[in-house]
C-alpha cells in the first residue's frame, strides 16, 4: 500500500509557532505508512485577488495547489487572533476556493489552546463551504498554552502524543475510506 500524504498548514506565520510544533510533533509520532508534508510558505502567497485568479496564477498559488492536489488529506493547526482564523491562513483558503484540488479532500482541525474556538468554528465552516470535508466539527485538542514547546516535547507528553497519534489515525482512516 502506498505512503499516505497528508499536507500539515500551520495558521501561524511566527517562527517559534505553537502550532507549527504540534505539526511538526504529527511527522515525528505518524505511523511508517503516512507522510506528512509540512506546508510552510503562506507567507510568500500574495493577497488574494479575483484579478489574478486566472488559468495562470501566481507562482506560489500554483505550487499550492499542486500540493494540496498531491496529498490524500489535510491537517490543519490553527490559532486564534481577534476571535478569529489569522488573515494569513484565511489567505491561503482564500486561494483554494477557485481550485477542485480541495473538494472532497478529507481536513482535521488541530488546536492548541482551549481558548480558541472561535476561529475553530469558523474554520470549520469555511472549510465545509470550499466543499472540503471536515472529519469531524470539533476539532482535536492538544493543548499547549502557557507550555514551552517543541516538537520534542510535545511527541514526549504522553496525552499530547495520544491526541496527535488519534486525528493521525482518524484522518488516515477517513482519507483511505474515500
Amino acid at each position: 500500500m502506498a505512503a499516505l500524504r497528508i499536507l500539515a498548514i500551520s495558521g501561524s506565520l511566527r517562527a517559534r509557532s505553537s502550532n507549527t510544533a504540534l505539526l511538526e510533533a504529527c511527522a515525528r509520532l505518524a505511523p511508517a505508512d503516512v507522510r506528512l508534508d509540512l506546508y510552510a510558505e503562506a507567507h510568500a502567497l500574495p493577497h488574494f485577488n479575483p484579478d489574478l485568479d486566472t488559468d495562470s496564477p501566481p507562482e506560489a498559488v500554483s505550487a499550492l495547489r499542486a500540493r494540496v492536489a498531491a496529498a490524500d488529506a489535510l491537517l490543519i493547526a490553527c490559532p486564534e487572533y481577534a476571535r478569529g482564523v489569522p488573515g494569513a491562513l484565511k489567505n491561503l483558503l482564500d486561494w483554494l476556493v477557485g481550485s477542485v484540488d480541495v473538494v472532497g479532500k478529507p481536513v482535521a482541525l488541530l488546536n492548541g489552546s482551549p481558548r480558541a474556538t472561535h476561529a475553530q468554528r469558523s474554520l470549520y465552516l469555511t472549510l465545509a463551504t470550499i466543499s472540503a470535508l471536515p472529519i469531524r466539527e470539533e476539532p482535536y485538542l492538544a493543548p499547549v498554552l502557557g507550555r514551552e514547546v517543541s516538537a520534542e516535547l510535545i511527541a514526549a507528553e504522553p496525552a499530547l502524543a495520544a491526541v496527535l497519534r488519534q486525528v493521525l489515525t482518524d484522518l488516515a482512516a477517513a482519507a483511505r475510506g474515500l
